[in-house]
């Protein structure tokens, strides 16, 4: 038993795999059903948990994008913060986008997580998703900032996600020279979506792959649905960059989580 304990640590550490979790925390007061005090303790505690576990990133919604960079420069972390844009229906408009990225971007946050207008594309807006994505990915890399955009998988039908995808990379392939191509993830989901069949709502190992084939250059974030270590290296095998969920700490320990996102 103790040999399996001192492998599995070992294999966590050899894998780094801290760098690749995005330790998320997106509900608001209401949606936790908690006071806005309350809820401000647990984004703080989540922060100072993403320090001290020295996670890649704290994902939190805008208005926390200041105290995060306050908590981090109090004790010079190199923790990154990222932010949700148009969080979670991604249906208002790409000036409304533009917006509230540029107040998060002013803010200091370094990640910029769209969502897509995922339900415009299904009725085939076309173009408005085209300059959605071409906008505020120019913002983003012009202000040197890591852009993602969330398509939200469980919303979509495979071919969907397969066409969504190469909308995505064509986009940026057209209009952005190849080093920025590191710095534009296709990421799954929002974590929020509802399903009526109570199917998966975030990342699955189906819509990953297409993910994978169809975004290629372009990074994959996995977020939403990923609870434990295993499932987190499966992802990261598969070729996955980068992993949003509220139990990071929970999968960097190698245990298992029973959170929704």
């Amino acid at each position: 038993m103790g040999f399996f304990i001192f492998t599995n640590i070992f294999k966590m550490n050899a894998m780094h795999i801290e760098q690749y979790l995005d330790a998320t925390y997106l509900k608001t007061a209401e949606q936790a059903k908690i006071s806005k005090k309350e809820n401000i303790e647990i984004v703080k505690n989540n922060i100072q948990e993403a320090i001290e576990c020295e996670f890649k990133l704290i994902m939190i919604r805008p208005e926390f994008v200041s105290l995060a960079n306050e908590m981090i420069l109090n004790v010079q972390s190199k923790l990154h913060v990222g932010t949700v844009i148009d969080f979670p229906k991604g249906d208002k408009s790409t000036e409304f986008k533009l917006a509230e990225a540029k107040k998060a971007i002013k803010d200091g946050a370094d990640d910029l997580d769209f969502v897509l207008d995922y339900e415009a594309f299904k009725r085939g807006e076309v173009d408005l998703i085209k300059e959605q994505v071409l906008e505020c990915t120019k913002l983003g890399l012009e202000n040197n900032r890591i852009v993602k955009w969330i398509i939200e998988v469980a919303a979509l039908t495979n071919h969907q996600i397969i066409q969504i995808c190469a909308l995505i990379k064509n986009v940026v392939i057209s209009h952005f020279k190849e080093c920025y191509y590191e710095n534009v993830f296709v990421k799954s989901s929002t974590g929020f979506y509802v399903t009526v069949d109570g199917s998966p709502n975030g990342a699955t190992i189906e819509s990953i792959k297409l993910m994978l084939e169809n975004s290629f250059p372009l990074p994959i974030k996995a977020a939403g649905g990923v609870r434990n270590y295993q499932e987190a290296v499966n992802m990261i095998k598969l070729g996955v960059k980068r992993i949003g969920t509220s139990a990071a700490k929970v999968i960097a320990e190698g245990k298992e989580s029973n959170s929704e996102y």
